[in-house]
């Protein structure tokens, strides 16, 4: 579930605190977490309702300024059902903390590169982890457009990669492209685990 810029700020002070899509299927489920750009998000319920009983004071609980604003978007989609999605508290991002964590010992340090592995297993691109690792090392700032091409990756994918190494607590986005965090500086330094790691 994407949550626009436009909604943020009202998440992160409390006025918003419900959101409506139109899916074929849920993509979030009443007591998990949905991490956004300002934290990670609780989801306190998931309902599907018929689009005419959503009320005004609803809508305005969604972010928007009118019933009908809200009704011309979803009436946008057609395919789906319409559902209200209940939005609770709002925490820190846990990768936040998890960047600064460095791994210490030579089990975590075999733990990561075990994880970093099973990337690699699943993934049509080959061992894309490292190469990914040591190109932001080297690029740190860097659009992803420009450095896609470092690691054979289109940018989509690349970004999405980056998303899974962020995920670890390994790097962190900037305005302008990415850097290693702390943690994936450490793990990348260690060769702890880097070669028998599988």
């Amino acid at each position: 579930m994407l949550v626009r810029k436009e909604f943020l700020e009202g998440i992160r002070t409390g006025a918003v605190t419900l959101a409506f899509r139109r899916w074929r299927r849920p993509s979030v489920r009443g007591g998990g977490t949905l991490l956004t750009p300002v934290g990670q998000l609780g989801i306190t319920s998931v309902e599907q309702v018929d689009i005419d009983t959503i009320s005004a004071a609803e809508a305005r609980h969604a972010g928007y300024g009118s019933r009908e604003e809200l009704v011309e978007e979803l009436q946008r989609r057609r395919e789906g059902e319409v559902y209200r999605i209940g939005l609770g508290p709002l925490r820190a991002d846990p990768r936040v903390a998890l960047r600064a964590t460095l791994a210490t010992t030579d089990g975590e340090f075999h733990d990561l590169w075990r994880r970093l592995r099973r990337l690699d297993a699943r993934s049509s691109d080959g061992a894309w982890t490292l190469r990914t690792l040591e190109a932001l090392s080297a690029h740190p700032g860097v659009r992803a457009g420009d450095l896609c091409g470092l690691v054979g990756q289109e940018k989509e994918r690349f970004k999405r990669n980056v998303r899974k190494l962020k995920n670890l607590g390994l790097t962190e986005s900037l305005g302008t492209g990415y850097r290693l965090s702390p943690r994936g500086e450490a793990l990348l330094g260690s060769n702890v685990g880097r070669t028998r790691a599988g």
